[in-house]
């Protein structure tokens, strides 16, 4: 088992510096790089524009009309295919836009913790 610190000392036995194993580094240097939902590489302008981000005009048309039609059962097999398209779409930013609010939420907590 290795040992995540070790400590320097100088000639008089007082601590003056500290070794750690690359995990607990990485841990000090990075800590939302361990969480996987965390999304990286990206500035906090960055998130914050993700977070905010909608389905682009023309599509939110089209998945509006296309919810409307299905309501009144009116889709041929292309436009429920188009629809579940939309929606997987709908589904994969939602998720892409928590993820960010949730990162920016981890910086935040980093930030205060530090």
């Amino acid at each position: 088992m290795s040992e995540q610190v070790r400590y320097i000392t100088n000639e008089q036995g007082e601590r003056v510096g500290v070794l750690l194993d690359l995990e607990a580094y990485n841990r000090l240097a990075n800590p939302l790089a361990l969480d996987e939902e965390c999304l990286i590489g990206l500035s906090r302008d960055e998130l914050q524009a993700l977070a905010d981000s909608m389905l682009a005009p023309a599509a939110q048309n089209q998945l509006n009309d296309l919810l409307v039609q299905n309501a009144e059962f009116q889709l041929s097999a292309d436009e429920i295919a188009n629809l579940d398209h939309l929606l997987a779409q709908v589904d994969q930013l939602t998720i892409l836009k928590t993820r960010a609010r949730y990162t920016l939420h981890c910086l935040e907590t980093v930030a205060t913790v530090a």
